[in-house]
């Protein structure tokens, strides 16, 4: 763990954004091509949502200073969140333990769906062959998840197919929203989703479809920016990154949302890929319009 954080710091980093499958090439430089992955850092404590082919790079990262055990809250098991488990680098050790939490199956844990996706002939190597170990645990979407260490991080059902989960980091007397996956609903948020992002600073929100595309993919369970911004008014949130990027949206095309988004409801912006957002520690307020070049 960095020793620069301060006590009362809540960090997010944005390890992957996209959403679908991932993307290369020079017209996803700056916006990033890896699939959902956000590392939250309270303190000095680690929390990672969500398993996309940005954990790839996270892991990477953690080889710094291995950790011995990884918190890792799924939002559902779909591919583009759970496809770099088998590449977590930190998991190749047999001192590391990775914990799993999956709330979108009737309180199950995710070991029987990764058991099966994670093994022949889907794929070469079973998680319980890796050298580290990954331990399973499912609960309620909704429920609030209570950690040995005293940390607690609230949780809510999401719209999606087969469900989804949603993620309430508070910190530091700082708040960070995990909304993805989801579909808004016609008739507006439900009550509970509106006091799920209450007053957060920031709200990470599946932004997938311009409206114009949702009209054609209703029922997929994605969402547009319109709609984020919405969420987060009705709900005093402060400010939204929009996540969860459709795989064929190039940097032009999003820096001409961010502009749209950013005059809709300042502050807000659309997630990069090596990103990092502080909040506490010597700044005041956090700096929603940092930006990194690259992953570090």
């Amino acid at each position: 763990m960095s020793g620069n954080n301060r006590a009362d710091t809540l960090e997010v980093r944005f390890w992957g954004v996209r959403g679908s499958h991932p993307v290369c090439g020079s017209s996803y430089a700056t916006f990033g091509g890896n699939t959902p992955c956000v590392e939250f850092t309270l303190g000095e404590r680690r929390f990672v949502v969500d398993a996309g082919s940005g954990m790839g790079p996270l892991g990477l990262k953690l080889l710094e200073d291995p950790p011995e055990r990884v918190d890792l809250l799924l939002s559902h098991l779909h591919h583009d969140h759970i496809s770099a488990l088998p590449f977590f680098k930190p998991v190749m050790r047999h001192t590391c333990v990775v914990r799993t939490y999956c709330g979108n199956l009737g309180g199950a844990s995710a070991e029987a769906p990764l058991s099966r996706m994670f093994a022949p002939p889907l794929f070469p190597v079973r998680l319980d062959q890796l050298p580290g170990r990954y331990e399973h645990h499912g609960f309620h979407a909704g429920e609030t998840l209570h950690f040995e260490d005293g940390h607690s991080v609230r949780t809510c059902l999401l719209k999606h197919p087969s469900g989804a989960t949603g993620y309430r980091f508070d910190w530091g007397g700082h708040s960070v929203c995990y909304v993805s996956d989801i579909e808004h609903d016609d008739d507006g948020p439900p009550p509970e989703l509106l006091a799920f992002v209450d007053g957060a600073d920031l709200v990470i929100y599946d932004a997938m479809f311009s409206a114009e595309e949702y009209c054609n993919c209703i029922g997929w369970g994605h969402s547009t920016w319109q709609e984020g911004v919405k969420l987060c008014r009705l709900g005093n949130a402060k400010a939204m990154a929009m996540f969860h990027l459709h795989p064929l949206r190039d940097d032009q095309q999003l820096l001409a949302i961010e502009q749209e988004l950013a005059q809709a409801l300042p502050g807000s912006f659309v997630a990069r890929e090596g990103q990092l957002i502080r909040f506490g520690g010597r700044q005041r307020r956090a700096d929603l319009t940092a930006r990194v070049s690259q992953s570090v």
